[in-house]
């Protein structure tokens, strides 16, 4: 704009002084005069050429700098209609302004997120759970899971999660989708060797039921972990790593976990007696290496259960327990008092791109008379365990998985059931966006020694997809 003016200007007074200079000799022209005259009238006229030239110029000057101030901005295609045509342009998007949440109190992280998993089941469905004869299911689509999260963390050294599913049942108790949470936990981390954590959670108890849903290398987790493991209960839980501050670059070297539960299961308000569930595990990572570019190391767990009962109370939450007439298998209603011990051992080896899994578990389950009632059933004991390999046919990308898994439900004679899993699993994105699918081949001891009651061996073909957020 400066050099516009300026220009305009100078031109304009060139042009004053010229006219003013030919003014006083107008009067009485002479040849030669008439000769300047002209002269001067050209050079007029080349002053008012020079000056719209220069106005183009200032006018470009001012197109390139707002081109320049555009830079990056984003374009979108807009339809112009001219009353004849329609004609497409590219003009300037409108930057909308950002959305954000601003939590409420004074958290120093907050974390919102979930997953979804969707399944195609065929053949028949979950035989490896027990569920055929009496208990079979069709061939389905599932919404396995379909879950959303909020973690946070307070400068006061707490931590907290709120987590609900909207997944459908397992088709026994109900055909519908229903939303329930799964953890929603406080946790005092102050001291890394005593953290105190109070809520509804998985309790510490079985490696494979602890391992997230998004990580597994099978699609399900196996009958022994369902049949035996507690899952989510509400209570307390004192854990930690004591070498976290002594020793930090083997802080992993020991985990401890020492839980008090009710013990009747998840989003339940009221304890099934006065009494309680203790649950413990230890956890050991002897070492930690990199091999072929990947994490590698070899962890040790054991875990110890006991809980008293009473009547009515749901043992098999996750998974099935009771044996049925026809060697079928669903969840154990405790027809009376009971007291329950557990124990486990488990075993991760990873060396770069294979990895080798294994647990075994084992129930005692005994009856109690309470107040002159027999607990209407003779004792058990349950136990089971699974083996589980895993190799990246291409890394990081590609990978195959075999898992062996065995239950012996020990509540009939010969009533094990025995499955074999093979499967692929692609990760697109990590495990934010995976495919798998797995084929089932299982056995059951009861079925083929009783063969009046129907076939002994079951096939099954699950696919499922998998999107974290």
């Amino acid at each position: 704009m400066f050099i516009k003016k300026f220009v305009l200007r100078a031109a304009g007074a060139g042009l004053a002084a010229i006219i003013l200079l030919a003014t006083p000799r107008l009067g009485a022209q002479t040849p030669s005069e008439s000769e300047r005259l002209q002269k001067l009238e050209r050079a007029v006229d080349q002053l008012q050429k020079r000056n719209a030239e220069l106005e183009q110029e200032v006018s470009s000057l001012k197109k390139q700098t707002a081109s320049a101030a555009e830079v990056g901005a984003k374009m979108k295609t807009k339809v112009f209609y001219d009353g004849k045509s329609y004609v497409e342009k590219a003009v300037v998007e409108e930057e909308k302004l950002p959305v954000y949440v601003q939590q409420r109190g004074p958290e120093l992280k907050l974390v919102l997120g979930g997953f979804i998993q969707m399944n195609f089941e065929d053949g028949d469905v979950s035989a490896f759970e027990g569920r055929f004869g009496q208990t079979a299911l069709k061939d389905r689509f599932r919404l396995r899971r379909a879950r959303i999260n909020l973690t946070g963390d307070f400068a006061e050294n707490f931590d907290f999660k709120v987590e609900g599913d909207f997944e459908n049942s397992d088709g026994l108790n109900s055909s519908r989708t229903a939303f329930e949470a799964t953890d929603i936990f406080v946790n005092w981390h102050q001291f890394p060797e005593a953290q105190v954590k109070l809520g509804q959670w998985k309790a510490p108890f079985g490696l494979e039921q602890l391992t997230p849903d998004t990580s597994l290398y099978i699609i399900e987790r196996s009958l022994p972990t369902g049949a035996i493991t507690p899952e989510r209960q509400i209570g307390v839980q004192l854990w930690g790593k004591p070498f976290a501050s002594v020793w930090p670059d083997e802080k992993d070297l020991l985990t401890y976990y020492a839980g008090v539960f009710n013990g009747n299961g998840r989003n339940t308000t009221v304890n099934d007696n006065n009494n309680f569930m203790y649950v413990g595990r230890l956890e050991s990572t002897l070492f930690k290496a990199k091999m072929w570019g990947q994490d590698s190391y070899l962890k040790l767990g054991a875990d110890v259960l006991n809980s008293r009962d009473d009547k009515g109370t749901n043992i098999s939450q996750t998974l099935n327990l009771l044996v049925n007439s026809d060697g079928s298998l669903s969840p154990f209603v405790l027809p009376g008092a009971d007291e329950r011990t557990a124990w486990s051992v488990d075993a991760w080896l990873k060396l770069g791109p294979f990895d080798l899994i294994g647990e075994y578990l084992e129930e005692y389950v005994n009856g109690r008379t309470v107040n002159g009632v027999p607990p209407g059933f003779a004792d058990f004991t349950t136990n089971g365990y699974y083996i589980t390999a895993g190799y990246f046919l291409i890394p990081k990308k590609l990978q195959a998985a075999v898992q062996w898994q065995d239950l012996n439900p020990g509540q009939r004679g010969s009533d094990g059931i025995h499955s074999i899993t093979g499967g692929l699993n692609y990760y697109i994105h990590g495990d934010d966006i995976k495919l798998m699918v797995d084929y089932i081949h299982t056995w059951s001891d009861f079925r083929q020694a009783n063969p009046e009651f129907g076939q002994d061996q079951f096939n099954e073909v699950i696919g499922r997809v998998q999107v974290m957020f």
